[in-house]
């Protein structure tokens, strides 16, 4: 099946009448994945018939009068990445806590491949990844900054003080599909930053185009669908993830003593509640007797 993610800033004048009759069609087409709605544009991953998702694209497209067509990445998979298909109402499409900045009005400047691995060898370029910083962990482009975020809602602090400490600085700056950086070199933008540029259609745009010998990201990236992570070919890694922190493991922390499958893992041993932990020890026990009987338990799929 085909696996499509895309996003829009555009102005949308009724979230509401978007998401209802939206979520109606992608039911009809019998299509999978989550798909947000918000005052400043869409957002979403739809998994499905091929041309159901184009069918879905074409009455966005009608609807919000888009011009040009929808910006999307496809990729095939041998089985559905989602489970139900939802369609969200959201104060913003990303969350920056700031839903004021508009994209389609103001962004940095979105560079392809040749000239982002120009940027990311220049030693005058400040180099931003965008991501949280478990994303950051499990790979990243050469020479790249962390700005150690556990969400995108704390990268204003991060860039304020940017602001206040290298106003002068260039950046160049990148996050997985390139929606949160429409957002974040916006802001940078608003901020008094002259020169910022954006890597176009994000990491996964780059791992396809880029030519292996030219290839500046280092590990893999971590995705948010059961893959948990892709390679530089863009097939599935190595990293599972933990159910109850959601952050992803590689097999070194499979192999930790802190790790207990469906329970938590040593990012979370620390800081999960007791009764959190009790029901999460309950649930692995009750998988692991329905695979004792050969029967079949909703948890089980779950990494």
């Amino acid at each position: 099946m085909d696996v499509v993610s895309f996003y829009r800033f555009t102005d949308v004048a009724d979230p509401a009448d978007i998401r209802a009759r939206l979520k109606v069609l992608c039911d009809k087409s019998g299509l999978l994945g989550t798909v947000l709605v918000a005052e400043e544009g869409i957002n979403g991953t739809l998994a499905g018939d091929g041309a159901a998702i184009r069918g879905v694209f074409d009455w966005l497209e009608e609807q919000l009068s888009l011009d040009p067509p929808i910006d999307s990445r496809w990729t095939e998979s041998t089985e559905a990445p989602f489970r139900r298909m939802r369609v969200k109402i959201k104060k913003e499409i990303v969350t920056l806590g700031r839903p004021d900045i508009r994209p389609d009005k103001m962004t940095g400047k979105h560079v392809g491949v040749d000239e982002w691995n120009a940027l990311v060898s220049d030693p005058e370029t400040l180099v931003i990844d965008t991501r949280n910083q478990y994303e950051f962990e499990v790979g990243t482009f050469r020479n790249a900054t962390d700005p150690e975020t556990d969400s995108f809602r704390e990268f204003p602090e991060y860039a304020k003080n940017l602001a206040e400490s290298d106003p002068d600085r260039k950046l160049a700056m990148f996050c997985t599909g390139g929606i949160r950086c429409e957002k974040a070199t916006a802001l940078m933008m608003e901020l008094g930053f002259s020169e910022v540029y954006q890597l176009q259609g994000g990491i996964l745009n780059y791992l396809e185009n880029v030519e292996d010998d030219k290839n500046l990201w280092e590990g893999e990236c971590f995705v948010f669908d059961t893959r948990v992570a892709v390679d530089r070919d863009r097939a599935e890694g190595g990293y599972v993830q933990c159910h109850a922190c959601r952050r992803p493991l590689s097999s070194a922390d499979l192999k930790s003593p802190d790790y207990r499958e469906g329970v938590s893992c040593p990012k979370c041993v620390d800081s999960l509640e007791v009764d959190r932990a009790e029901r999460l020890e309950e649930r692995r026990k009750q998988v692991a007797l329905a695979k004792e009987r050969g029967a079949d338990h909703i948890g089980a799929h779950l990494k």
